[in-house]
C-alpha cells in the first residue's frame, strides 16, 4: 500500500441481496447475490456460490530423531473424477470438525487414519484452503512421534469406505516427492515445508 492509499477494509462494504439453497446433501451449497459498494460510491452486483462443509483440522506427525514424517495414501474421488491417472493421494491426516474442537478432532483422526495416539498436538495456524468458493478454514497441527509408535500399515474406517496406507517417510524424501509430483495435496505440502523450516531444519 502506497502513501495516502486506503485499505480495502476501509473503502469497501457489501450486503447480501438474496440467497438460494442449491444443495444440502453432504455439505451446503448456496448461491448468493451480493452488492459491493466502493469508496467512490459506485457499486456492483455479483452472483457467488459457496460450498460449506464446515471447518477441518490437519496434522503432521514428525519424528525429529530420524527426521521422518507420518502420512497416509488414500483414494480420492475428485481426483478420479478428473481422470487423474493417480487418484491415490498422499496426505497428512485430516478431517471435518463435526462440532468437535480442532484438537479433539485431530486426535481422533490421527488414531483412525494413522493408528497413532497423540499426547500433545501443537497448534500451528489457520488457513483458508480455497477461499474463492469453499468456506472451510483448516486448523493446522503438528505432533512428535517415535518409530515404535508407527507400526501400523493400514488405517481408516472401513464402515466409511476408507482404506489408508500409512507411510513412515524421511522428510527429505517427502520433500522430493513434492518436486516430482508424487505429493500433490496442498495442506500436506504446506506442512512438509513448515516442518523443513521450523520443526526439523537442517543444521
Amino acid at each position: 500500500m502506497t502513501g495516502g492509499d486506503q485499505s480495502l477494509t476501509e473503502t469497501m462494504t457489501w450486503e447480501v441481496l438474496e440467497s438460494d439453497l442449491l444443495s444440502d446433501n453432504w455439505a451446503i451449497l448456496k448461491r448468493s447475490k451480493i452488492r459491493v459498494r466502493f469508496a467512490d460510491g459506485s457499486s456492483a452486483e455479483q452472483w457467488r456460490e459457496t460450498y460449506d462443509r464446515g471447518d477441518g483440522a490437519v496434522i503432521l506427525p514428525y519424528d525429529p530423531v530420524r527426521r521422518h514424517v507420518l502420512l497416509g495414501r488414500q483414494f480420492r474421488w475428485p481426483a478420479a473424477y478428473r481422470e487423474d491417472p493417480e487418484p491415490w493421494l498422499i496426505e497428512a491426516a485430516a478431517g471435518v470438525l463435526d462440532d468437535a474442537s480442532p484438537e479433539k478432532r485431530i486426535r481422533e483422526e490421527a488414531q483412525e487414519e494413522l493408528g497413532l495416539t497423540l499426547t500433545r498436538p501443537d497448534f500451528l495456524f489457520d488457513l483458508y484452503m480455497s477461499p474463492g468458493s469453499v468456506t472451510e478454514k483448516l486448523h493446522f497441527f503438528a505432533a512428535q512421534y517415535r518409530a515404535d509408535e508407527a507400526t501400523q500399515r493400514f488405517g481408516g474406517l472401513r464402515n466409511e469406505g476408507e482404506v489408508i496406507e500409512i507411510l513412515d517417510l524421511p522428510l527429505d524424501e517427502a520433500l522430493t516427492m513434492i518436486v516430482n509430483g508424487r505429493i500433490r495435496d496442498a495442506k500436506t505440502v504446506i506442512l512438509l515445508q513448515y516442518a523443513a523450516l521450523h520443526l526439523m531444519p537442517k543444521e
